[in-house]
């Protein structure tokens, strides 16, 4: 299968506005996001998604193809699935803008499943929880899954309830948005009517799992940190300060 990922970005966060081009280290964050999905030698080509001209300035200067898209966008995989009709991939790899710890070797755990399973339309990876505080927040989606390792149910408040020893007595697991469907499935989610939960939850997936499809869940031995607020990219800045990928860098 021809295997691409696509990157959405926009300037228009609520939590963080223009975080796709803030700061982060000696670039901005988006740069980082496209440098390291490019390493992986899974990928033919990996493209930007935006309806941002800021964004769009911004990643042809640092060498990343962009497709245009709609502003009217409410989700980011309605976004990949319009740049998606302008190439000839079969797989379609999701990488959120604001995830810069991502490691290449993510996307090939993302998309194995598929060599095995020609049935999988939608992977997500997958990391136990290591902080409280994480689980606690909003901004951690939680997923609890079922004994075949399927979505059961993703949210933003902090589930499964905790064992009677308390957190660290319980596995709990946060979605890693690296996320590959295949090119029927991304196209048929955009023509899905947008769910209840999916639009009270604001997150992407419920509307596959509240229309009857099936999201396997796969864990990652990398340790990520996405940044929904100011806060989150400094604690992230701490955290790549002495990552190796840093020097792989193609700057052009």
């Amino acid at each position: 299968m021809k295997t691409i990922a696509i990157i959405p970005a926009r300037m228009d966060s609520s939590r963080f506005p223009g975080k796709p081009l803030a700061q982060l280290l000696d670039c901005t964050m988006l740069e980082h996001v496209y440098q390291r999905v490019a390493m992986s030698k899974s990928l033919s080509a990996t493209y930007i998604a935006t309806c941002d001209e800021a964004i769009r300035q911004a990643a042809t200067a640092f060498g990343a193809p962009v497709i245009m898209t709609a502003d009217s966008h409410e989700r980011a995989s309605d976004r990949i699935a319009e740049a998606t009709a302008h190439t000839d991939a079969d797989l379609i790899v999701m990488v959120q803008g604001d995830e810069p710890m991502t490691h290449p070797s993510m996307i090939d755990t993302a998309i194995a499943p598929f060599h095995n399973d020609p049935k999988l339309e939608c992977v997500n990876l997958t990391k136990r929880i290591d902080d409280e505080a994480d689980f606690r927040s909003p901004n951690t989606i939680k997923v609890v899954t079922d004994q075949q390792g399927n979505a059961l149910y993703m949210t933003r408040q902090p589930i499964p309830t905790l064992a009677p020893g308390g957190f660290g007595a319980t596995a709990t697991y946060k979605q890693v948005c690296i996320i590959p469907f295949t090119r029927t499935c991304l196209l048929e989610y955009s023509q899905l009517s947008p769910t209840p939960l999916e639009c009270l939850e604001s997150i992407d997936m419920l509307r596959l799992l509240e229309h009857g499809r099936r999201v396997r869940m796969v864990e990652t031995e990398y340790d990520t940190q996405a940044v929904d607020t100011e806060a989150d990219l400094a604690r992230v800045a701490q955290l790549m300060a002495n990552d190796p990928l840093l020097g792989k860098y193609q700057r052009i």
